[in-house]
């Protein structure tokens, strides 16, 4: 399990932020739930890419503003904190970002 998943720390992101986020990702489901209903229906295969191409998109614009927030908040914390860690974290954080 990652050690983020096991922390018991906590994202320190204002309520408008964390709106904004939760409406992205409302956006990006019905994105979702819109390529299932265009696959059962058959509709052309190049208009169903489009459709994925513009989830994924939305979900990488998600994952910049997110990351944003972290460098900002969580790490800038634990740099003043003098976290002996949080080089190693952010590079792996960096890492998983670029596989896409």
């Amino acid at each position: 399990m990652d050690k983020c998943c096991n922390s018991d720390r906590h994202a320190k992101h204002s309520e408008e932020l964390k709106a904004k986020m939760i409406n992205r990702i409302n956006r990006i489901e019905g994105q979702v739930r819109g390529v299932k209903k265009m696959l059962e229906q058959n509709v052309y295969c190049d208009d169903i890419i489009t459709q994925i191409s513009a989830a994924k998109s939305a979900l990488n614009s998600l994952s910049q503003v997110l990351f944003e927030a972290h460098l900002n908040s969580c790490i800038v914390e634990q740099i003043r904190s003098e976290s002996p860690d949080i080089m190693e974290e952010l590079q792996q954080t960096i890492r998983k970002m670029l596989k896409n």
